[in-house]
């Protein structure tokens, strides 16, 4: 590879929502910075290239989960697959990001070298690259392995069992008996999309999940883009959304008995006679764990209509059948989902060394939600767990631009978070209890109960400290390259 291709100021790693989002802030905001993006698939989209599942669609409106910098347009608020793939497209092919993406790149480690004050990245293959700047925006699933809980007999089971996170091009459903383990946000969406043709799909749960419903499009949004500018009328959806949300999240964490209450009479209502609370009351409050939304109802008509079902009950075993659950009932099946949640890494499974010695992410500490103590010149994108995604995206992307900006006025080539001299408390990363985080915890960097050593939850309070707190707010290390991290720039 020759050398002008060989080196960049930034390298990304991935190009679905985070790395794209990156690779556009950098072209706006710095466009005299070099940049490559490395992407493991043979296309663009991350998550939303690899779901395929039947009805895959966004959880989060659209006004929030698409960019700050291109509005969405579409009529419907919350979208499917191949509609988020084509804004993404859109997105990289007007702002020329697609010529700086590098498919079929897999990292497999990446080493900082601090007297060069350079990453050097080693590819699946061999090859090698080198950047002044590292950003791993490879989001948080393990794309090789989900998350797929272990059942006594399935090797028993004559029917076929697939993973949401793997769906089989050629798997036909129509007329078919379905059940969906599962009761997340992946099941909620696959019920009511095989029960348009299936036989009859039955949602399988060991605990009811709280479930929203909300209509697809959002009347205000197409109301707006029909008496104002379109970029105007999207930053008021926009700012709606966020508000409305935060909203709803605090008042469930202030009252979460008062959203509970309104939860169970809205699905009450949207299922009639099909109503059974022992399949609608988690053993939680809302929001303790990400709420599952039911756009227009469909998980709602499917089951009052009789097309679905939800059992709640335990696993025993598969049989050929189908499966025996431990009250001695059989679910007769001719496929089985396993939507049992998925695999969580961090830094997308990366071996990421500094000098040699492996980074332990478990034992550095978040600092502005996106940088770690102790390691230089990288920057990562972990979303909000309690909103749409890319609001992290937008903040992590333009403070970076603004670090590499920093750094250039001030000479430095190296810029590396230092921890203060009084230890740190540590808080709980997530304050959530969903199995997939509890799972990962393990896994992650710490996070401290205030700013900025903290990975925050929460959307405005950061966009005010981002705006505020200045770049170089004395916890961070400025140095030269040739006197390792010790030498602070002048």
């Amino acid at each position: 590879m020759p050398r002008a291709e060989s080196h960049f100021d930034v390298l990304i790693v991935g190009a679905g929502l985070s790395g794209i989002g990156m690779a556009a802030h950098l072209r706006d905001r710095l466009p005299g910075h070099s940049y490559a993006i490395l992407e493991r698939r043979d296309r663009l989209g991350g998550t939303w290239d690899l779901f395929r599942y039947p009805g895959v669609r966004s959880d989060s409106d659209m006004h929030t989960l698409g960019f700050a910098f291109e509005p969405w347009v579409h009529e419907k608020s919350i979208a499917d697959g191949p509609a988020i793939l084509d804004y993404l497209d859109r997105i990289v092919d007007e702002r020329g990001i697609r010529r700086h993406i590098r498919f079929g790149s897999t990292v497999a480690a990446a080493d900082f070298d601090s007297d060069a004050a350079r990453w050097r990245v080693t590819l699946e293959g061999g090859a090698q690259l080198t950047a002044n700047f590292l950003y791993l925006g490879s989001g948080y699933y393990d794309y090789d392995e989900p998350f797929d809980a272990e059942f006594a007999g399935r090797e028993d089971f004559a029917g076929r069992i697939v993973h949401p996170q793997f769906w089989p091009d050629d798997l036909d459903h129509a007329g078919k008996r379905v059940v969906v383990i599962g009761s997340g946000a992946t099941a909620v969406t696959i019920v009511p999309a095989m029960a348009e043709t299936a036989a009859k799909v039955t949602m399988l749960q060991r605990t009811p999940t709280w479930m929203g419903s909300r209509p697809a499009k959002d009347a205000v949004a197409n109301w707006l883009r029909k008496i104002l500018p379109g970029a105007i009328a999207y930053k008021l959806t926009r700012a709606k959304n966020i508000l409305l949300h935060r909203f709803f999240f605090r008042l469930a964490r202030r009252k979460p008995e008062k959203i509970a209450a309104r939860l169970t009479e809205r699905t009450r209502e949207a299922l009639g006679p099909a109503y059974d609370e022992r399949h609608f009351t988690p053993p939680y409050n809302p929001w303790e764990q990400r709420l599952c939304l039911v756009p227009d109802d469909d998980f709602f008509i499917a089951v009052r209509e009789g097309r679905a079902q939800v059992v709640t009950d335990h696993i025993d075993r598969f049989e050929a059948e189908g499966i025996r659950l431990k009250s001695g009932d059989l679910l007769p099946a001719d496929i089985v989902v396993t939507a049992t949640g998925l695999a969580l890494v961090f830094g997308g499974k990366i071996a990421i060394s500094v000098d040699g010695e492996a980074i332990d992410w478990a034992q550095r500490w978040f600092y502005r939600g996106c940088m770690f103590s102790g390691v230089p010149n990288l920057a990562a994108t972990f979303g909000y767990l309690n909103a749409s995604w890319t609001l992290r995206v937008d903040q992590n992307a333009a403070y970076v631009c603004d670090l590499l900006a920093t750094m250039r006025a001030k000479g430095a080539d190296i810029v590396v978070p230092e921890l203060p001299a009084e230890p740190l408390e540590e808080d709980d990363i997530f304050d959530f209890s969903s199995g997939y985080l509890l799972r990962s915890k393990h896994l992650m960097p710490k996070s401290a109960p205030t700013l900025p050593w903290r990975l925050n939850q929460d959307y405005l309070e950061d966009r005010r400290d981002f705006r505020q707190r200045p770049v170089d707010d004395g916890n961070l290390a400025f140095n030269r390259s040739g006197g390792g991290l010790r030498d602070a720039a002048e």
